[in-house]
This record gives C-alpha cells, structure tokens and sequence, in this order.
C-alpha cells in the first residue's frame, strides 16, 4: 500500500513552512488613515529591459507578451519590441493616470530595468512612489544558489539606490526561492517582502528568530491576465473584477479593514484601452469615499505601528 495517499503532515523541507491557519476569524484590529475600509495598493512591476532576451546572452527569450512565440537560439524582434513599448510608451502612460487621479504607486522595480532607462527611475522619485526590489534581473531566484541570490539582492540594492535616490525597503522576486526569506532578513535593511499571496492584511511571521513582515500581493486583480488563458478578454473584465473586488473588501460585514493590491506591468497596462479600464477603476475607487490609496510602505508601516511584532 502507498502510505502517501494518507499523508497528513508536511514533511520537513527548506524554506518557511506552510500556514492554512492565519487569522481566522480574529482579524487584527488595524485603523487606515480616515478610517478607511480599504487600503489599495497600485504596483507597477517594471521589468522591461532585464527579462530573459537572446540579445543579454540567454540563448532564450522571455514570455507574457501579447503574442506567444517559440523562437529560439535566436532574436526575436516581435518579443523585443513588446517589451519596449512598455519601456518607451506605457511606464509614461500610467504614470500620467497618476497624476491625473492624484494617486501614489508602489514600483516592484528590476534594478536592470531602470539602469537601462534611467529617466524611469527619476520620474519614481519625483512622483515620491516608494519601490520594492523585483531582482537585478528579471529572474526566478528558484533558479539560483544562494551566494547568487545573495548576490543579486545586494547587487539590486546598489543599483536602485543609485538610480532612483533611495534604497528599497520591501522585496518581490519574480519567483522566489527555499532561501529568499532568509536572505531578505539577513540583508537587514527591509521592512517587508511580498513573496506571498495569501492574505488580504500583512502578517508577522518569524525567520531564523526573527519577527519578519509580509505585505502579501495578489495575482487576480492583476494584469497578467490579459496576456494568459482564461484571463482578461478586454479592459471591461478587468474594470469588472477590480470592481468587485472592492465591493466584497468594503462589504465584509464584520468590521475589519483590509488591503488590496492592483498588479500592472508597462507593457501590458500601458496600452491605451486597457489603461482606460484603469483609470476608470481608480475614479470608481475614489468615488466610494472609503479607501485609502498608498504607497505600500505606508500599509506596511501602518500596520506595523497598530500590530507589533511578536517578542
């Protein structure tokens, strides 16, 4: 008989252990600033520039673009291009729905990203938009060893304080590793990580004795969707679940304040339409009256000052 169909317990592994438990039902009593019911984060992952590409010498190039290709061991300039406009045209475009609606922005920023456009990284710190660090490259820390995690983290570290004026003080990986968390505490200079996605509030967890913050993310009011299947067919779907998103966040019935993020990349949400259909949400979100738009230190500083850290 194969015992592991009855397994009941997570065997003993690298990397945090799991938690199905959470809050439950006694979410922690957090206050947002004008007693908001909802704090919305909007993150602009930027990444265009340091994805996996032939012409960086990865002898592969990359994937979430509109068009799905299979081209190898050689350039594909289709993929290239898509990535650029991101570059070139959509990072400008959500940076004027900002402006125009007076809100702040979190930027998962790729340290490569910015150094290879420089003027990205002083628009971040005009705006005041904090930046948590997305690698030095677009790359999947699962993929590295953890001198070469390590490494990446210090190297971004560098990098985006040089470029934007200021060190990142929350990190999110493209996909993180057994060793990241681990590696976030080290370093010693961050507030939070985002290498989550399983709650709607930041939690305390503990890492080598260590009280440690998650800020979780979310990929479903997110616009990797409009590039995968059974996603976003148009920015009327994406309106529509940000929207209802917020409804049910605002509309829990028990009281408790809660968190959303809004996940965008340049090249995706950057395109006219579909940041039409953002725009549009972020009217509707202020229109409520109850929600708070931050920059997602802000949530974490918030919440760390209203619950602190387990002794």
């Amino acid at each position: 008989m194969n015992e592991q169909f009855f397994a009941r317990d997570d065997r003993s592994t690298p990397g945090p252990e799991r938690d199905l438990v959470g809050y439950g039902e006694q979410l922690p009593d957090v206050r947002w600033p004008n007693d908001a019911t909802v704090a919305i984060n909007v993150v602009v992952n930027y990444e265009e520039g340091s994805e996996k590409s032939y012409p960086m010498g990865d002898e592969q190039n990359d994937f979430l673009t509109e068009m799905p290709s299979g081209v190898t061991a050689q350039r594909d300039l289709a993929f290239e291009s898509q990535y650029e406009y991101g570059a070139r045209a959509g990072i400008w475009r959500l940076f004027r729905v900002f402006d125009q609606a007076g809100i702040p922005a979190t930027v998962f920023a790729t340290a490569v990203a910015v150094e290879r456009n420089p003027a990205v990284g002083r628009r971040i710190a005009q705006r005041g938009d904090d930046i948590a660090g997305h690698g030095y490259r677009w790359s999947n820390a699962y993929e590295m060893t953890r001198d070469e995690e390590r490494e990446a983290i210090n190297r971004a570290i560098a990098s985006l304080t040089e470029t934007v004026g200021s060190r990142p003080l929350g990190w999110y990986h493209r996909e993180m590793s057994v060793n990241t968390r681990e590696l976030i505490v080290e370093e010693g200079g961050f507030v939070y990580d985002s290498e989550a996605y399983n709650d709607d509030l930041p939690y305390w967890t503990v890492v080598q004795g260590k009280p440690h913050l998650v800020v979780p993310y979310e990929l479903v009011v997110n616009d990797v969707r409009y590039v995968l299947a059974q996603g976003f067919g148009d920015p009327e779907h994406f309106f529509a679940m940000a929207k209802a998103s917020l409804d049910r966040l605002r509309h829990e019935g028990d009281g408790a304040r809660r968190m959303m993020s809004v996940g965008l990349h340049p090249r995706l949400s950057g395109h006219p339409g579909r940041a039409d259909g953002l725009a549009r949400f972020i009217e509707y979100a202020q229109r409520s009256g109850d929600v708070w738009f931050a920059r997602r230190i802000e949530i974490a500083q918030t919440f760390r000052d209203q619950v602190p850290a387990p002794l």
